[in-house]
C-alpha cells in the first residue's frame, strides 16, 4: 500500500510539472497535488520530526541553511544568469507561471500547502520508506529519494526548476538524513521559498520567454 503511495505520487508531481510546462499555472497544478500528497503522508503516519537531533536545534539550522541556500541562489544568478540565456527565460518563465496572485497569497499558498506537502511527502514519507525498505541503510535512501525528486521535477521541462531540485532537494534530503526527521528540512525548505517568492532571484521583465 506505501509503495503504491509512492508510485502514484511520483506520478502524480511529475503529471502537474508537465502541465505547467505546458503553460499552466503553478498555483492550479502543484498546489492541489503536493497539499495532498502531503495530507496523504500524514494519513499513511504521523511523521517524525526530528528522532536523531534537538528538534530545537534541527529548526535552527534548517532556518540558516534556508538563507544561506537562497544566498547562494542569487550570488549564482547574478553571476551566471547573465551568461546563460536559457536559465534566465526559463526563471522569467516560472515566476510567470505563478500567475497575477499578491505576494501575500502567493505566500500562505506556499508556506501553508506547496512546501508541508512537498516535505511532508518526499521527505517524511519516500525517503523514509525507502530507509526501512533498504533494512537501514539511510544514507543509501536519502540518495535514491533526491533521484526521484529530481525525477519528477525534470517533467517541468524548466531548468530553473529542476536545478532548485537538484540542489535544493540534495540539502533536504540531506537534513533527513541527519535528522531521520522532517523538521529542518521543512524549515530550511519554507525559508528559501518564502525568499525566492518575496525576493526574486531576476528581473521579470516584459520579453516573452522561449
Amino acid at each position: 500500500m506505501k509503495a503504491a503511495l509512492a508510485v502514484v505520487g511520483v506520478a502524480l508531481e511529475s503529471y502537474g510539472w508537465w502541465r505547467v510546462s505546458e503553460g499552466g499555472s503553478v498555483w492550479r497544478w502543484m498546489t492541489p497535488i503536493l497539499a495532498s500528497l502531503g495530507l496523504a503522508a500524514l494519513i499513511a503516519g504521523p511523521p517524525p520530526l526530528s528522532p536523531e537531533v534537538d528538534a530545537a536545534e534541527a529548526i535552527a539550522v534548517g532556518l540558516g541553511l534556508g538563507v544561506a541556500l537562497y544566498v547562494a541562489t542569487r550570488i549564482f544568478f547574478l553571476l551566471v544568469a547573465g551568461r546563460w540565456e536559457l536559465l534566465r527565460r526559463h526563471s522569467i518563465a516560472m515566476y510567470r507561471r505563478q500567475g497575477g496572485l499578491s505576494l501575500s497569497l502567493a505566500l500562505v499558498l506556499s508556506v501553508a500547502l506547496s512546501v508541508p506537502g512537498e516535505e511532508l511527502f518526499w521527505r517524511e514519507f519516500v525517503q523514509l520508506e525507502l530507509v526501512s525498505a533498504l533494512d537501514g541503510a539511510a544514507l543509501l535512501a536519502a540518495v535514491l529519494a533526491w533521484a526521484a525528486f529530481v525525477f519528477a521535477n525534470a517533467f517541468s521541462r524548466n531548468l530553473a526548476v529542476v536545478s532548485g531540485a537538484v540542489v535544493g532537494g540534495a540539502v533536504w534530503c540531506g537534513l533527513a538524513w541527519w535528522t531521520e526527521g522532517v523538521a529542518a528540512s521543512l524549515a530550511c525548505h519554507v525559508v528559501w521559498t518564502t525568499l525566492m517568492i518575496a525576493l526574486p532571484v531576476v528581473r521579470v521583465t516584459s520579453e516573452v520567454p522561449a
